[in-house]
C-alpha cells in the first residue's frame, strides 16, 4: 500500500515574522519589513481579549500608494486586515488551502496555545507541502 505523508501546516510554515504596533506608522512598517525580508506584518495585540491584525506588502500598495496617502502619516492600523485568519499547526495544508481561497487570503500567522509560532502563505503550501507528498 502506498501511504502519502500528511503534510501539516506545522510542516511548511516559516518560524521568521515580525510583529509591529498597530500605532506605528506605514513607513516603519516598510523599513521592518525590508529589514527582515518579509512580505507580511502581524500586529500585536493590544491587550489579552484583543485578536492579531496582519498588514501586507499589496495592502500598502493598495491602501496608501494608490490612494497618494503619505507613509509618514498613515498608522498601520488605518490599513491592517482585523482580526487576522489564522490557523492551527496541526491542520492539513489541503485544508489551509481551502480556507485561503475560501476567504480570499493569501498567508496567516498560525497559532498554538494563543501565540503565534510562525506565517504561513501559498507559497509555503506549495513550494514544501506538495513536495512533501511526493
Amino acid at each position: 500500500m502506498n501511504q502519502k505523508k500528511v503534510v501539516r501546516v506545522r510542516d511548511v510554515m516559516v518560524d521568521a515574522y515580525v510583529m509591529i504596533d498597530g500605532i506605528a506608522t506605514v513607513k516603519e512598517g516598510i523599513r521592518l519589513a525590508r529589514e527582515h525580508a518579509v512580505k507580511a506584518l502581524v500586529v500585536s495585540k493590544r491587550h489579552d481579549d484583543d485578536e492579531y491584525g496582519i498588514v501586507l506588502m499589496n495592502d500598502i500598495a493598495k491602501k496608501v500608494l494608490a490612494w497618494n496617502r503619505s507613509i509618514e502619516r498613515t498608522n498601520i492600523y488605518e490599513i491592517m486586515t482585523k482580526p487576522a485568519l489564522s490557523v492551527a499547526p496541526d491542520m492539513k495544508v489541503k485544508y489551509c488551502a481551502r480556507l485561503f481561497e475560501r476567504f480570499g487570503v493569501s498567508r496567516a500567522p498560525v497559532i498554538e496555545d494563543g501565540k503565534i509560532i510562525g506565517i504561513v502563505s501559498y507559497n509555503n503550501i506549495v513550494l514544501k507541502g506538495m513536495a512533501l507528498e511526493d
